[in-house]
């Protein structure tokens, strides 16, 4: 019953996409769905990116192992990028008319830089979707009671993913991201409120999660402690705003305002409906505290899946899927079609200029394949790593990289090429510098990166050189 009830929910997303596919004529459908979404799209497709698999197994596994302090790079990071590019970035991105983020570097900075921070971009999605195809692999695994193995499941699902986003491109993903949207909050909030009832209440789940020290927000006050806690809550908040997944939500909006409230409601609703699989963690506490205990030495990651398939009905094995399966469908699509889209339009028309749009959307289209056939091969090598491990790793790049360019050329009218070209350097290099010796063990590597990047920014604007001419927004 329960397989197949993921085969067709599994049929019914492709042919989903399939279905909106049609309205693909040509690079700007494909990439940002023609500038026509409402809002109510952009608030489901952005909240559904970011609840991905890490939101339902990952971030609940942290949670387990070290309590709330260990969430700071997700939820809590993930949610304040949408909420700050609303406030600060996505006004000024909608009225330049881009397709992708990095059209913004070459025409602030020049080529060089579109160049470096759109390979960045490409290396930085492949964590995230590893991540999506892995989470993938776990679930029919489950479903099969380990007759499929993770690595076959993981090929499953990267074929299932490929489908959709092949044919449909942002279309196709912004309306199945709303609807798996919807099934994802009925679904988690009913088996919150069954684990809830099998735990004895609410008070009696805060009560032991409370003993158990599980709620404290802030790590010891030593600066080391203090460093290390705010590096990982910048990785993600600060490291995902120059990534194509998130522009390209604000870009599809069919006004300002959405584009601007859009990821402010969608980042809030995802930070207050990311406790929700936490909650249901902390349930398992109660409910099978010496199972628990053994899973958390072995893998945390399983403690939730365990939880629903050996003490909830059946249909609650149904709602957990739905919702799981919704979680990882939704991101996985929506980071395929993204590092595509980057490839094409910042990289291969630098190397192959003049091709006309036809011939564009097919390139789009072939790399959406081999990326995905390069993300599933990357997912295999490193099968055993965690999947929250896999997301958070990938932002430490365009964190030390690519967002102080971005952040001082739309807010800065000094920063010019030699700036970026410096920040990117003494970002970079610092944090290989940390990375590869003991320094990171002292202090974290991506806030060393990150504050040489604005060191390198500010002396390469305010050093006597000839300008350009690319060094203010038109």
């Amino acid at each position: 019953m329960l397989i197949l009830f993921v085969t067709l929910y599994l049929l019914a997303s492709i042919a989903m996409g399939l279905w909106f596919a049609r309205r693909v004529k040509n690079t700007a459908d494909y990439t940002v769905a023609g500038r026509a979404l409402p809002m109510g799209v952009i608030i489901g497709t952005t909240f559904a990116t970011w609840f991905g698999s890490e939101t339902v197994i990952g971030i609940p596994a942290k949670f387990l192992e070290g309590g709330m302090v260990e969430t700071a790079e997700d939820p809590w990071g993930a949610s304040f990028c949408l909420i700050l590019v609303g406030l600060f970035f996505a006004r000024k991105l909608y009225r330049m008319s881009l397709l992708t983020i990095n059209d913004f570097y070459r025409q602030r900075y020049g080529v060089g830089v579109e160049l470096f921070c759109s390979g960045v971009s490409l290396i930085s999605y492949l964590g995230w979707v590893a991540a999506q195809i892995t989470a993938m692999g776990i679930v029919f695994s489950l479903l099969t009671d380990g007759a499929i193995s993770p690595l076959a499941g993981t090929c499953i699902g990267t074929v299932v993913v490929l489908l959709f986003t092949y044919f449909g491109g942002m279309w196709s993903v912004a309306v199945t991201d709303t609807i798996q949207m919807v099934i994802i909050v009925f679904c988690l909030a009913a088996i919150a409120v069954m684990a809830s009832n099998l735990a004895g209440g609410p008070a009696k789940v805060i009560e032991v999660a409370t003993e158990k020290e599980m709620l404290e927000f802030f790590p010891p006050l030593t600066f080391r402690e203090t460093m290390f806690y705010l590096g990982a809550g910048i990785t993600i908040m600060l490291g995902s705003i120059p990534q194509q997944d998130v522009f390209q939500r604000v870009m599809s909006a069919k006004r300002e305002n959405i584009a601007v409230w859009g990821p402010i409601i969608g980042g809030s609703g995802y930070l207050l409906f990311s406790f929700v699989p936490m909650f249901i963690v902390a349930c398992s506490l109660v409910i099978m505290p010496t199972e628990t205990a053994e899973l958390v030495e072995k893998d945390p990651q399983h403690v939730l899946p365990t939880l629903v398939m050996t003490h909830m009905p059946a249909v609650t094995k149904v709602l957990f899927f739905g919702a799981l399966l919704s979680a990882i469908l939704s991101t996985a699509s929506s980071t395929i079609l993204a590092p595509a889209t980057v490839f094409v339009q910042n990289v291969l028309k630098n190397v192959w200029p003049g091709m006309d749009d036809a011939l564009e959307l097919r390139l789009m289209r072939l790399t959406v394949l081999v990326f995905t056939a390069g993300v599933l091969v990357y997912s295999i090598i490193m099968h055993g790593t965690s999947v929250y491990d896999l997301v958070s790793s990938s932002y430490q790049v365009p964190l030390v990289g690519a967002f102080v360019p971005l952040v001082c050329g739309l807010h800065w009218n000094r920063a010019t090429n030699m700036g970026a070209i410096m920040s990117i350097v003494l970002g970079v290099g610092t944090w290989i510098l940390f990375m590869a010796t003991p320094l990171g063990n002292y202090f974290p590597q991506q806030l060393a990166g990150l504050l040489m990047a604005g060191v390198g920014m500010w002396a390469g604007s305010i050093a006597p050189l000839p300008r350009n001419g690319k060094e203010t927004l038109a």
